[in-house]
């Protein structure tokens, strides 16, 4: 899809790989809605870029709706969803406190689903439109201490191929980007910060332009690091080999 010209909402963009995105597309000549927690930083952000600031709590009832209504409010369309946004946590399921498990569903999994709704009868009566989510190799091969976080992105995952088979042929394209361990400050907000030496985390530069790639080339999936689809593809073949990798570089 091309990018120049065209109106991109992406969430989370007040920090890591949503900032970096939502920096390439402003370069690249799209018009940018930023959303966001923190008011500001997406100030900071949207003055560099020239976007819009969008502040709203995806974790909050009914958020999600509003973000869309004032996103077309702001510029009229939506051509793009970037559905980064997302919360995090990491320690025994067991120990894990109940609004927390509300959180990451709310914020990982039903904010983007309530999003796609808004947003795609307009992409589908335009003619053109890119849904890109943003999942975690948690969704994909599962990670000890992570299980609602991973459920959370597996369920995404889902979706979104799910609604690409429900699209075939229409003029949306559905993509994911699949990232491991990212160098941001998710894992401080997380509550345990990333304990290990290897995999060393990627940029959230290098990972914003795999997500500017799968946009502009209609592609269904990416990986950052591109290793990543490694253990993934191993799962079924060799389970004993999916093990240990998953649980050596399963970390999200």
């Amino acid at each position: 899809m091309r990018i120049h010209g065209a109106v991109v909402l992406v969430t989370g963009a007040s920090s890591g790989i949503g900032r970096a995105a939502a920096r390439l597309l402003a370069d690249r000549g799209a018009t940018v809605l930023a959303h966001g927690r923190d008011v500001e930083a997406l100030k900071a952000l949207t003055d560099r870029i020239g976007g819009v600031p969008l502040v709203a709590d995806l974790a909050e009832p009914g958020a999600a709706d509003a973000l869309a209504a004032e996103a077309i409010a702001a510029a009229g369309r939506v051509d793009v969803l970037v559905a980064n946004a997302g919360a995090g946590y990491a320690g025994p399921f067991a120990a894990m406190p109940a609004e927390r498990i509300g959180t990451l569903v709310a914020a990982n999994l039903a904010a983007p689903l309530a999003l796609t709704r808004a947003l795609l009868p307009g992409m589908l009566d335009r003619g053109a439109g890119a849904l890109v989510y943003v999942t975690s190799i948690a969704g994909r091969t599962g990670v000890a201490g992570e299980a609602a976080y991973a459920a959370t992105k597996a369920g995404l995952d889902v979706f979104a191929e799910s609604l690409r088979l429900e699209l075939n042929g229409r003029p949306v394209s559905v993509g994911v980007l699949v990232p491991g361990v990212v160098d941001t400050g998710f894992f401080t907000r997380r509550g345990l910060p990333y304990g290990r030496t290897r995999p060393r985390p990627l940029p959230a530069g290098d990972v914003a332009e795999a997500l500017v790639a799968l946009v502009e080339r209609e592609r269904a999936e990416a990986y950052r690091p591109r290793w990543l689809r490694l253990p993934v593809a191993i799962r079924g073949l060799a389970p004993g080999a999916y093990r240990t990798l998953a649980g050596r570089f399963g970390g999200s």
